[in-house]
């Protein structure tokens, strides 16, 4: 197997080694990117969901920035919430200002019982750009 061609966002490198996985992989033209929930630059939750949420979309956006790539690189989208009956519409209405217009990425949305003290986290697969079209 190669070596994992790993993406880190500036400022968080730190943060990944102590929690021993990699914010995201390139990998035959895609870029996977692990669940990014809304936790401060210390690591700890903000404790706010719409705010948690609009960090995991900063987190998120930090990452695909750093790869070349922008949310409209997004192919798929997989959200988990904690306690979705009463988190999913005011977490959504903070979605709709990072999601773009359509065509939308596909999405699975999935509730959970805890998120290591979160309560959003969204993970993403991001189709690199061409080279050919990132030097023109």
């Amino acid at each position: 197997m190669s070596a994992r061609d790993v993406v880190f966002p500036a400022g968080r490198q730190a943060l990944y080694d102590q929690n021993r996985y990699s914010p995201a992989i390139r990998s035959n033209g895609f870029l996977f990117v692990s669940g990014q929930v809304g936790s401060r630059p210390d690591g700890s939750p903000e404790p706010d969901l719409q705010a948690q949420v609009r960090l995991a979309f900063d987190n998120l956006n930090a990452i695909l920035t750093a790869a070349g790539c922008t949310f409209k690189d997004v192919v798929d989208v997989t959200v988990f919430l904690v306690n979705p009956e009463s988190s999913f519409e005011p977490a959504w209405q903070v979605v709709g200002e990072y999601w773009g217009d359509a065509p939308y990425p596909t999405l699975t949305g999935i509730g959970v019982t805890w998120l290591y003290g979160f309560q959003f986290e969204i993970k993403v697969i991001a189709k690199l750009p061409d080279a050919a079209s990132a030097a023109a």
